[in-house]
């Protein structure tokens, strides 16, 4: 597949979203694809557009042929129920080892990158319509997040674990007293994969060891590492059979599709989706 072109001036309003693109490419083409789509998508609304960024927008519109055609079996790219799927489960990854680690005061570089990250996934989900009330919430609170943890840092400033306080004039509580700066210009957005996480919420949960995730997410320059099931650790079907962390892995994405299917009424594939973690669960046979 092509490199991406270079983002032009006038639309450097995007240029984030190519930025984790060209990140996720090997590690998550499925990432990777969606992002394109946002940005164009974007691109394309803007008025007054010169010469040069039509350029632009024409080489994102053949990158991603390009890549539909090589991605042609993976269903994430042609089925917008399942890429709806696995879009919402990733930024919702990164936003919880992102919400965790602010909570326990544990800031730093990435803490902002992966804040501000998962806050422009949350902008890519809404190429599939109308984001839910919840995932809106988390938009909002990650970009908020990395702008204040970013200006307490170079502010020398110790910011303030989790939601600040008040909620009637910025939501979220108060900000430091000096000028807001966005960390889209200063920082790399972060790749990483980790546990899948609960919903957010501003009230702290009782911690759930099931449920927290153990490991940050590997810094910008390492390669894409999940945190693994210790090899002791052993979880079996009904008829005996062993089930890898993998295969629970997947039990866990065929039911998150299920979901979404019946988010828009499909309900064959929510049947087909929930019929093959039944087997899985029951017999250790994979779809």
């Amino acid at each position: 597949m092509s490199s991406l072109p270079e983002v032009p001036g006038f639309l450097k309003s995007i240029k984030p979203y190519i930025k984790i693109s060209s990140d996720h490419e090997k590690r998550d083409p499925v990432v990777a694809y969606w992002c394109v789509l946002y940005a164009l998508q974007t691109g394309l609304k803007m008025d007054a557009k010169p010469k040069d960024s039509f350029t632009f927008l024409t080489r994102l519109m053949d990158w991603l042929e390009t890549a539909k055609r090589q991605q042609a079996g993976n269903e994430a790219v042609s089925s917008e129920v399942v890429a709806q799927a696995h879009m919402e489960n990733y930024a919702l990854k990164l936003f919880l080892w992102a919400d965790s680690e602010d909570r326990a005061g544990n800031f730093s570089k990435n803490l902002i990158k992966t804040f501000y990250t998962a806050g422009l996934l949350f902008d890519v989900l809404t190429v599939f319509g109308e984001v839910s009330e919840e995932i809106a919430h988390h938009r909002k609170y990650a970009k908020w997040k990395a702008t204040y943890i970013n200006n307490c840092l170079n502010q020398g400033i110790t910011p303030v674990p989790g939601p600040t306080g008040g909620e009637e004039d910025t939501e979220f509580g108060t900000q430091p007293p000096t000028t807001m700066h966005q960390p889209e210009e200063r920082f790399d957005q972060p790749s990483t994969s980790i546990s899948t996480p609960p919903y957010y919420n501003p009230t702290p949960p009782a911690p759930n060891p099931a449920l927290t995730p153990q490991a940050p997410p590997p810094s910008y320059y390492t390669d894409d590492l999940a945190p693994q099931t210790p090899a002791d650790s052993k979880c079996l079907a009904l008829n005996g059979a062993e089930l890898t962390p993998a295969d629970l892995q997947l039990g866990q994405k065929l039911c998150k599709w299920a979901g979404s299917a019946l988010t828009y009424d499909d309900i064959p594939t929510a049947v087909d989706n929930l019929q093959k973690v039944l087997a899985l669960l029951t017999t250790g046979q994979k779809p």
